[in-house]
């Protein structure tokens, strides 16, 4: 049996269509995809300012920086002293002491304070303030001792202003300036010392002195006193 060319044709056509679906993949069901769950950021921290303590309560009081000075250390004018009334701390307070040796609190006004140690200090004023208070607790301390200044000038390595807290002599007052100059003349050291109403000059022979000559020189310095290193 003869099939005719046309036949041929219009078969191809209608299976085209099935092959085409036999030949494509399935489709394959898609999920509905759920965003994973954020974590939250935590804030960074940023400085903060510094928060006033409430009203009314005690904040600690600040320690005093006192001067390194030995139990017998006489007060003179222009010191700096702190006078702290314990539990009333409005009658103390931070003093300079006068040209003519006295300082004045909010309390007992003044009080003669140059030629008196600390402590002796210390008891005048408690004497002073029990007329006002019941057992008046007192310390004083000494924060700068102006009044025992010496100075030290000329060809030494480090000229300025030194102060005596403990005996010191030329020769070791020298030492603390650094030591003389390489050009400095050895044999003509003076120290300038005011006495009353007048300026005495006294003769240091650093030559003499290190060599045990003419110890005599080795003067224990005072306050005031100025070394001239020429």
């Amino acid at each position: 049996m003869r099939i005719s060319r046309a036949a041929v044709l219009l078969l191809c056509v209608a299976l085209a269509p099935a092959a085409a679906r036999a030949q494509s993949p399935t489709p394959v069901p898609t999920q509905p995809v759920t965003p994973a769950p954020t974590q939250p950021v935590a804030p960074v921290p940023q400085p903060s300012a510094s928060v006033p303590a409430p009203a009314g309560a005690s904040t600690p009081a600040p320690a005093e920086a006192a001067a390194v000075v030995p139990p017998d250390y006489v007060i003179g004018a222009d010191d700096i002293l702190s006078i702290v009334f314990w539990e009333q701390a409005n009658h103390g307070g931070e003093v300079i002491v006068r040209p003519d040796g006295k300082i004045t609190l909010p309390l007992i006004n003044d009080v003669q304070a140059a030629g008196l140690t600390p402590e002796q200090l210390r008891q005048h004023i408690v004497a002073a303030a029990a007329r006002y208070l019941r057992d008046p607790n007192v310390t004083v301390i000494v924060k700068q001792t102006n009044s025992r200044r010496v100075y030290v000038t000329g060809r030494v390595n480090k000229p300025g202003t030194y102060v005596l807290t403990t005996p010191v002599t030329v020769l070791q007052m020298l030492a603390l300036a650094g030591g003389i100059g390489e050009f400095a003349k050895k044999d003509r050291i003076v120290v300038m010392r005011t006495e009353g109403d007048r300026t005495a000059s006294h003769k240091f022979n650093y030559g003499d002195v290190i060599a045990g000559k003419k110890l005599e020189q080795n003067i224990l310095l005072r306050p005031g006193d100025t070394i001239i290193v020429p």
